[in-house]
Protein backbone atom coordinates (compact mmCIF):
# COMPACT_ATOMS: atom_id res chain seq x y z
CA UNK A 1 0.00 0.00 0.00
CA UNK A 2 1.36 3.28 -1.20
CA UNK A 3 -0.58 5.72 0.99
CA UNK A 4 1.00 8.39 2.30
CA UNK A 5 0.13 9.67 5.85
CA UNK A 6 0.95 12.94 8.03
CA UNK A 7 3.88 12.59 10.30
CA UNK A 8 5.54 14.88 12.46
CA UNK A 9 9.23 15.15 13.54
CA UNK A 10 11.33 17.68 15.69
CA UNK A 11 15.15 17.26 15.55
CA UNK A 12 16.90 16.87 18.93
CA UNK A 13 19.64 19.35 20.39
CA UNK A 14 22.16 18.88 22.64
CA UNK A 15 23.00 22.60 23.94
CA UNK A 16 26.58 22.40 25.64
CA UNK A 17 26.10 25.72 26.62
CA UNK A 18 22.81 27.21 27.13
CA UNK A 19 23.88 30.78 27.36
CA UNK A 20 25.49 30.73 24.28
CA UNK A 21 22.91 28.86 22.43
CA UNK A 22 25.20 26.52 20.12
CA UNK A 23 23.91 23.35 19.47
CA UNK A 24 25.22 19.98 17.92
CA UNK A 25 21.61 18.02 16.39
CA UNK A 26 21.99 14.54 18.40
CA UNK A 27 18.64 12.66 17.19
CA UNK A 28 15.04 12.82 15.45
CA UNK A 29 12.12 12.11 17.07
CA UNK A 30 9.24 10.75 14.39
CA UNK A 31 5.64 10.85 15.43
CA UNK A 32 2.83 9.25 13.01
CA UNK A 33 -0.61 8.89 14.30
CA UNK A 34 -1.86 6.40 11.62
CA UNK A 35 0.79 3.85 11.81
CA UNK A 36 1.01 3.47 15.56
CA UNK A 37 4.99 5.23 14.97
CA UNK A 38 6.55 6.88 17.59
CA UNK A 39 10.90 6.52 17.74
CA UNK A 40 13.98 8.70 18.58
CA UNK A 41 17.01 7.93 16.93
CA UNK A 42 20.06 9.21 18.48
CA UNK A 43 23.87 9.69 17.71
CA UNK A 44 26.23 11.78 19.82
CA UNK A 45 29.06 13.18 17.62
CA UNK A 46 31.73 13.75 20.70
CA UNK A 47 33.66 16.08 18.79
CA UNK A 48 30.98 18.30 17.56
CA UNK A 49 30.28 18.23 21.37
CA UNK A 50 33.18 19.20 22.99
CA UNK A 51 34.35 21.88 20.08
CA UNK A 52 31.44 24.15 21.72
CA UNK A 53 32.19 22.93 25.56
CA UNK A 54 35.53 20.84 26.44
CA UNK A 55 33.63 20.00 29.78
CA UNK A 56 30.70 18.66 28.37
CA UNK A 57 29.28 15.39 30.69
CA UNK A 58 28.65 13.15 27.54
CA UNK A 59 27.86 10.48 30.11
CA UNK A 60 25.36 12.09 31.54
CA UNK A 61 23.66 13.74 28.22
CA UNK A 62 23.98 9.82 26.88
CA UNK A 63 21.69 8.82 30.01
CA UNK A 64 19.10 11.88 29.37
CA UNK A 65 18.95 10.76 25.70
CA UNK A 66 18.34 7.03 26.71
CA UNK A 67 15.44 8.17 28.47
CA UNK A 68 14.00 10.01 25.70
CA UNK A 69 13.98 6.65 23.58
CA UNK A 70 12.76 5.03 26.40
CA UNK A 71 9.70 7.21 26.69
CA UNK A 72 9.10 8.10 23.15
CA UNK A 73 8.95 4.14 22.54
CA UNK A 74 6.73 3.88 25.82
CA UNK A 75 9.09 0.66 27.35
CA UNK A 76 7.88 0.33 30.94
CA UNK A 77 11.75 1.69 31.74
CA UNK A 78 10.65 5.17 30.54
CA UNK A 79 9.00 5.32 33.79
CA UNK A 80 5.52 6.85 34.26
CA UNK A 81 5.69 9.59 31.13
CA UNK A 82 6.68 6.21 28.67
CA UNK A 83 2.93 5.24 29.84
CA UNK A 84 1.24 8.02 28.33
CA UNK A 85 -0.35 8.02 24.88
CA UNK A 86 2.14 8.11 21.52
CA UNK A 87 0.74 11.84 20.96
CA UNK A 88 1.48 12.68 24.44
CA UNK A 89 4.86 10.84 24.41
CA UNK A 90 5.72 13.01 21.45
CA UNK A 91 4.48 16.24 22.81
CA UNK A 92 5.99 16.12 25.85
CA UNK A 93 9.49 14.91 24.40
CA UNK A 94 9.59 18.05 22.02
CA UNK A 95 8.29 21.07 24.07
CA UNK A 96 9.93 23.64 24.33
CA UNK A 97 12.33 23.70 27.12
CA UNK A 98 15.52 25.55 28.02
CA UNK A 99 18.15 22.67 28.76
CA UNK A 100 21.42 21.17 27.88
CA UNK A 101 19.10 18.74 25.49
CA UNK A 102 16.33 20.79 23.79
CA UNK A 103 13.86 19.99 20.54
CA UNK A 104 13.71 21.95 17.24
CA UNK A 105 9.93 22.72 16.48
CA UNK A 106 7.74 20.15 15.52
CA UNK A 107 7.64 19.68 11.57
CA UNK A 108 5.08 17.88 9.65
CA UNK A 109 5.17 15.84 6.48
CA UNK A 110 4.22 13.16 4.47
CA UNK A 111 5.56 9.85 4.31
CA UNK A 112 4.59 5.95 2.81
CA UNK A 113 6.69 4.39 5.56
CA UNK A 114 7.39 6.41 8.89
CA UNK A 115 9.97 4.32 9.93
CA UNK A 116 12.32 4.19 6.59
CA UNK A 117 11.20 8.49 6.97
CA UNK A 118 13.10 8.32 10.33
CA UNK A 119 15.77 7.37 8.56
CA UNK A 120 16.19 9.45 5.71
CA UNK A 121 15.35 12.76 7.99
CA UNK A 122 18.46 10.84 10.72
CA UNK A 123 20.86 10.70 8.17
CA UNK A 124 20.09 14.10 6.88
CA UNK A 125 20.24 16.07 9.69
CA UNK A 126 22.41 13.89 11.93
CA UNK A 127 24.93 11.86 10.40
Amino acid sequence: MNERTVYEYAVVRVVPRVDREEFVNVGVALYCRKQRYAAVKIFVDEKKCRAIDPEIDLELIRKHLDSFQLICSGSKDGGRLAMLEQAERFRWLTAKRSTIIQCSVSHPGLCVSAEETHQELFEKLVL
